[in-house]
């Protein structure tokens, strides 16, 4: 890779961190997820993975460049994460309250928990504060034993945080409505963020990593021929629908497991998963929203995030020898490099950064048309991995 890549990947990283830590996080520390760029108003919904992306990134980035704002920035939303904790007299005590706010309310989706704490792992390791990575480990626990079915390889998907009751033969989710139940529906893999894998990193439990190891045989168990999972949502296998990160999520906890015991049947699902996001990118490097098993896509929905995510899955199964995906990688890096707002745009909501936008209509067909701040996460961390393995970190 040309040398200089290296100034425009360091000048973009600095200028997402900013976006990460003035604009993205409240006051508070929690993200303010999605920006409606016609009224100029911020909509939060899933705030703990939104949050828990943004840690992460922001270390993957503080780590790569050094600049403190960085560390600063990610500490304050872990703060944040560590005031969800249920109190004592609570039912959940033990679980946090990711309530997914928006069309769901008071309904908590596990994925929404386990796919944000990679970024508290990270925060204690940056910081020596083992408060972050404990209050992780306390969820995870708390998940495993209560929502976890280990017969199925599958977890209780939805809880609810106000009346602590544990969905077990419902859903909330569109495509499930009007169709006859099944267990599927209401519990998941929840693999993503490889929560009990990092688990076992930090104590040492075999418990921990022995559950981990069980839900990616389900994984592959699991995989759809064409390296989705499309029995379970976000997908939909009835439109065939392909959700731009869920799968990738799925493929990254894979090599975790693949890491964690050498076993290169992990190594093999993560690999058929690349291969599919590669044959849904486009030649301009994107990889939109919503794509679908016939080769359409809805043009309307660029997705940053999930271009990132794919570039960072394929440059770790490049680092180890799966697969041929430079040009892929090359391609996800130039789009997001290049779509990335100036930091003098007008809007300091936009400021630095990265494209991911999707287009809804609302009441009185009025178009909303939405940032989406997990773009800003996941670039920072794919920039981050690019340039730490092309030029090293500061």
């Amino acid at each position: 890779m040309e040398a200089s890549y290296e100034s425009r990947i360091t000048s973009s990283l600095a200028a997402a961190i900013r976006h990460g830590g003035e604009a993205i996080l409240s006051q508070e520390g929690h993200s303010r997820c999605d920006y409606e760029m016609i009224t100029g108003e911020w909509g939060a919904y899933e705030e703990m993975w939104h949050t828990g992306q943004l840690i992460q990134g922001l270390l993957a980035a503080y780590r790569t460049t050094g600049r403190n704002e960085a560390l600063r920035h990610a500490r304050r939303a872990g703060d944040w994460w560590v005031g969800q904790t249920f109190p004592e007299e609570h039912p959940l005590h033990g679980y946090l309250n990711g309530a997914h706010g928006n069309r769901l309310g008071a309904l908590i989706n596990t994925t929404t928990i386990m796919d944000g704490t990679p970024g508290l792992f990270d925060l204690t390791a940056a910081t020596g504060d083992s408060v972050y990575a404990q209050v992780a480990t306390d969820a995870g626990a708390w998940i495993l034993d209560h929502l976890y079915i280990p017969e199925e390889r599958l977890s209780y998907n939805i809880v609810d945080a106000e009346t602590g009751e544990i969905w077990r033969a419902r859903s909330p989710h569109a495509q499930h409505q009007g169709r006859p139940f099944e267990l599927r529906f209401a519990a998941r893999p929840n693999a993503e963020g490889y929560l009990w894998a990092d688990m076992y990193r930090f104590t040492g439990e075999q418990r921990y990593l022995n559950a981990f190891l069980e839900v990616c045989d389900g994984l592959i168990a699991r995989q759809s021929d064409n390296g989705w999972w499309m029995d379970f949502e976000p997908n939909d296998n009835r439109a065939g629908k392909i959700h731009a990160r869920f799968n990738t999520w799925n493929a990254e906890a894979l090599l975790e497991a693949y890491d964690l015991s050498g076993d290169k049947k992990y190594l093999q699902a993560a690999l058929r998963t690349g291969e599919a996001l590669a044959r849904i990118q486009q030649s301009n490097g994107v990889i939109f929203y919503q794509s679908y098993t016939d080769g359409n896509h809805d043009r309307r929905s660029p997705c940053g995030s999930g271009t990132s995510f794919a570039g960072i899955l394929w440059l770790r199964l490049h680092q180890l020898g799966a697969g041929d995906f430079a040009d892929n990688i090359r391609r996800a890096l130039d789009f997001t490099l290049t779509n990335q707002f100036p930091l003098d745009h007008p809007d300091p909501n936009l400021a630095g950064g990265y494209l991911e936008i999707r287009q809804k209509e609302s009441k009185g067909h009025r178009l909303k048309v939405i940032f989406r701040d997990i773009s800003t996460s996941f670039g920072l961390r794919f920039l981050s991995a690019v340039h730490e393995h092309v030029f090293g970190s500061e």
